[in-house]
């Protein structure tokens, strides 16, 4: 019988819900002991992909073959705080990463990856219940920023200001709660493989 149906109880399952969420960003860890909680974040885009397929004609017939995964860029909304300063935070992971403005000609320095990925730090992302328990939770590898706009402002609005980020990563890792978890507590997918 599905959810809706069941009567009130303790064995009542309840669907995931999208306000049900909070995302870890390390580099906008405010030292409150918090492990980077971005407890400004608006929305998030789970992580997703694609796979891409190689086509191949025999005769009249075609076939098709899985081929490479591709990750799709994560776009979070976040509400600008004022303290701690987000826009600022985000300022200084970009210049962490390697950029810095137009300057003397002897300014040779420019972004890398290494760096790019060292500022921002590790990027979680968990989903859940009511009682606060993660159900889902996305780790999203080698994750750098992509874009990053720091809202509109207009003298006709009281909104609060939004900064719209988006991140770029090579893979994400998903560890979920089930009713027959692992050691670990839960089930994991799109793990490491082994010796990796």
């Amino acid at each position: 019988m599905p959810f809706w149906g069941e009567a009130a109880g303790s064995t009542t399952k309840e669907p995931k819900r999208n306000f049900r969420f909070k995302v870890l960003i390390n580099a906008l860890d405010t030292g409150l002991g918090d492990g980077g909680m971005v407890w400004f974040a608006k929305t998030c885009d789970k992580p997703s992909f694609t796979i891409e397929s190689t086509e191949h004609q025999y005769l009249n017939h075609t076939f098709y073959y899985p081929g490479a995964v591709k990750w799709q860029t994560v776009s979070m909304q976040l509400v600008d705080p004022g303290n701690p300063d987000a826009v600022a935070l985000l300022a200084s992971i970009v210049q962490q990463s390697g950029y810095s403005p137009p300057g003397a000609a002897t300014a040779l320095t420019t972004m890398s990856k290494g760096q790019a990925v060292d500022s921002l730090g590790k990027i979680t992302i968990i989903q859940l219940d009511a009682a606060g328990v993660a159900m889902e939770t996305w780790e999203l590898h080698n994750a750098f920023v992509t874009e990053a706009k720091f809202g509109s402002l207009e003298y006709g609005s009281d909104d609060l200001t939004q900064i719209d980020l988006t991140l770029q990563y090579d893979w994400a890792l998903l560890a979920t709660a089930e009713a027959a978890p692992t050691a670990a507590g839960g089930k994991e997918f799109f793990k490491a493989a082994s010796g990796a």
